[in-house]
């Protein structure tokens, strides 16, 4: 009698296993259109007040801040910008807090606070992150967007070596999410 069930469960673990896999590509996916910014191209802003510190050469925006590049769209209460000035600015990092939402098409991540790093061109949010593609989902602690390779990961937690930490959300320390599946 195990013998004649074997067969059901396996077709039923290769079935599992490969709902599993497709709900793990949507992962990767689900910050494509994120990670393939262009972070080359110019940086806009608009915010209620700016402050320009020179001596430190860094900018501080506060007040709804709004920065786009390249379709890309970062929003927070305040952003601090770090830039070098050899002759021309060049921002080097960004670090938004207070309610930060990144969007580009239909994809949104949001969470407690993000550092957009332009010289390594990954983007790393921290604090009950949240990203949405369409009507999928993942919720964590910390999320990497490297724009380099286009690889997005989610963590649990908000710890490592990132300079980005916040407060685990309602993961409780897990990543969580929902999927979208075909229907028949």
């Amino acid at each position: 009698m195990i013998k004649h069930h074997l067969p059901a469960m396996t077709k039923s673990l290769v079935a599992g296993f490969a709902l599993t896999c497709a709900a793990l590509g949507g992962i990767q996916l689900n910050a494509q259109a994120i990670a393939s910014h262009n972070s080359n191209a110019p940086v806009s802003f608009d915010a209620g007040r700016i402050e320009l510190q020179d001596r430190q050469d860094r900018v501080v925006l506060s007040g709804n801040v709004r920065i786009t590049q390249a379709g890309l769209t970062l929003n927070a209460a305040r952003t601090v910008i770090d830039y070098s000035d050899q002759g021309t600015l060049e921002i080097q990092r960004i670090l938004a807090t207070g309610g930060v939402t990144v969007a580009r098409g239909n994809e949104r991540a949001s969470g407690d606070t993000a550092v957009y790093d332009f010289n390594r061109r990954i983007i790393t949010m921290a604090g009950n992150v949240r990203l949405n593609r369409g009507s999928d989902t993942l919720n964590g602690g910390r999320l990497v967007i490297d724009l380099a390779s286009g690889v997005s990961s989610v963590d649990g937690r908000a710890s490592g070596s990132s300079s980005v930490t916040g407060q685990t959300g309602q993961s409780g320390g897990r990543v969580t999410g929902t999927f979208s599946v075909p229907q028949d």
